[in-house]
């Protein structure tokens, strides 16, 4: 998932640092553009107005106080997506994904090679490893599988996947910051092979966690899992959010309102938005051959994110630790086929 608008130096420091860097010098968030286009006002932003938009200034956890390496290269041979020759997003004039039976019988091929990437990752964590080391594996395992990852250059996103350490419930940006015992970080990946997405990602223990925090895992898995099990054909998309909603209040846990799963296949993201609480107003109905993610992030603290001066880093509001899990769905007749379990 990388629908919005992740770099994780406080904004204090990357204040510091970077007013040393001149105008015409490439900016220090691997974006490739020109410092004086692309984050000099922000980190020139004064305290009053950073208080006013309520930044928080270092999170406790102190997941912010690495540095970005430059972005890696992809081999020429490798087909990329529309995008990424422009930094923007989807080109498409309509947000619905239509899909072939050719394309469908691709998804899972991609969504299969996907969910290795992820493995590969996962089983790399550790206390010591950096997100950044971790984002170094998962670019090369996605160019061993052939194919391109997804979220490098989406909207300018400077790395191949999303690294979201304790506080940041989404999009944070893999760095130089080595993971510490009792962290718990989200690997979001997603791969573009053979013209198609495949999204997937998965919340780990990094070490030995507390409690609390191994109960926050517990529950956001088995919150996805029983919003997938409410995927019925005919039925209604909003019954995967009351199915997640239901299981997260009642371990008094919250769910993130602002980022929500979401169509995928020959476009990264597309129809049917799809929630991740209850909202009685959606209409829209689930029908065989859609293909969409679920992926609950599922908050200590109450559901409400800030977003850092990067454009890209959101964290919790009360800086309590949020945990996400996402599977890509193909509907069938028979209800829901989830395209990248481990193999």
């Amino acid at each position: 998932m990388l629908d919005h608008k992740v770099c994780s130096t406080p904004v204090t420091e990357i204040g510091k640092m970077n007013r040393r860097l001149n105008r015409n010098d490439p900016c220090w968030c691997g974006s490739g553009k020109k410092y004086k286009k692309c984050h000099r006002f922000q980190d020139e932003a004064s305290e009053t107005e950073r208080d006013s938009i309520h930044l928080p200034m270092a999170p406790k956890s102190g997941i912010s106080k690495g540095r970005v390496s430059p972005t890696r290269l992809v081999p020429a041979h490798i087909k990329r997506p529309d995008y990424v020759k422009t930094g923007g997003g989807d080109k498409t004039s309509s947000r619905r994904i239509k899909l072939t039976d050719q394309d469908i019988e691709q998804m899972r091929k991609t969504c299969r090679a996907a969910r290795r990437v992820l493995d590969h990752a996962i089983k790399a964590v550790r206390p010591g490893i950096t997100t950044d080391d971790l984002d170094a594996i998962v670019h090369e395992a996605s160019i061993a599988e052939g194919g391109y990852p997804s979220p490098l250059n989406y909207h300018g996103f400077p790395k191949s996947t999303c690294t979201s350490v304790n506080e940041v419930i989404c999009h944070g940006i893999p760095d130089d910051r080595p993971l510490e015992d009792g962290d718990i970080v989200n690997v979001d990946v997603t791969l573009f092979l053979n013209g198609v997405h495949g999204d997937c990602s998965e919340t780990i223990a990094v070490g030995q966690i507390d409690w609390a925090s191994q109960k926050l895992l517990t529950v956001t898995y088995e919150s996805m899992m029983r919003g997938i099990a409410a995927i019925k054909p005919n039925g209604y998309i909003r019954d995967i959010g009351q199915a997640i909603e239901a299981h997260a209040k009642r371990h008094n846990f919250s769910v993130v309102r602002d980022y929500c799963g979401h169509g995928i296949g020959t476009q990264f993201h597309g129809d049917p938005t799809v929630p991740h609480f209850y909202e009685p107003k959606d209409k829209t109905r689930i029908k065989p051959g859609m293909v969409f993610t679920v992926e609950p992030m599922i908050n200590m603290g109450i559901w409400k994110q800030t977003r850092w001066h990067d454009g890209w880093t959101v964290v919790t509001s009360d800086l309590k630790r949020s945990a996400q899990f996402e599977h890509t769905i193909l509907v069938t007749q028979e209800g829901a086929d989830i395209l990248t379990l481990p193999e």
